[in-house]
């Protein structure tokens, strides 16, 4: 089975999605990381990754067109990318869709902790980065990021362990 993990920055995906991983026994890709990766390559902060790829679109073609290739080539794997749903849905792959989300100020804190930013810096890096997503996926793809007809399961995490989050979808899948 196919599976798509999108969100927001902070709203739980890669976590959710390793839990996944583990209770089904799929291989997951984060896309995420390809893009913190391609970031380290260039010398460059998140942010200002962000702010390249709104003036080079082969940035996100590149990263795009790899995950629609893995789930071309994968039947059974989790795929964990803020545009995944999305691209699957309008590429004809059939994929189990989950977003999750959660109010910005939890999940400006999620992003304080996990890099270790003062809360303020997570808060102005986070929608800096929100913003330049939008805009970027509106631009080269004519997609709505807020549009959340294309998932079959919406989560809020805001008050959810990462326990009750799997199991949520769990139940959802019917694994």
């Amino acid at each position: 089975m196919r599976i798509t993990i999108s969100g927001p920055p902070g709203s739980g995906k890669t976590t959710a999605c390793r839990g996944l991983s583990q209770a089904l026994g799929l291989k997951s890709v984060v896309f995420g990381t390809l893009f913190r990766e391609m970031a380290k390559e260039k010398g460059l902060t998140l942010s200002e990754m962000g702010d390249l790829a709104e003036t080079d679109p082969s940035i996100d073609k590149m990263i795009d067109e790899r995950l629609l290739q893995i789930a071309k080539d994968n039947e059974d794997i989790i795929l964990e990318s803020r545009l995944s749903a999305h691209m699957l849905s309008r590429n004809g792959i059939e994929a189990f869709k989950i977003y999750l989300d959660a109010s910005p100020s939890v999940r400006c804190a999620r992003v304080c902790s996990r890099d270790g930013e003062s809360l303020s810096e997570a808060t102005s890096a986070t929608e800096r980065r929100q913003a330049s997503e939008a805009a970027r996926y509106m631009k080269y793809y004519g997609i709505d990021i807020g549009d959340m007809s294309v998932y079959d399961l919406v989560i809020n995490t805001d008050r959810l362990t990462p326990e009750e989050v799997l199991g949520k979808m769990l139940d959802a899948i019917g694994g």
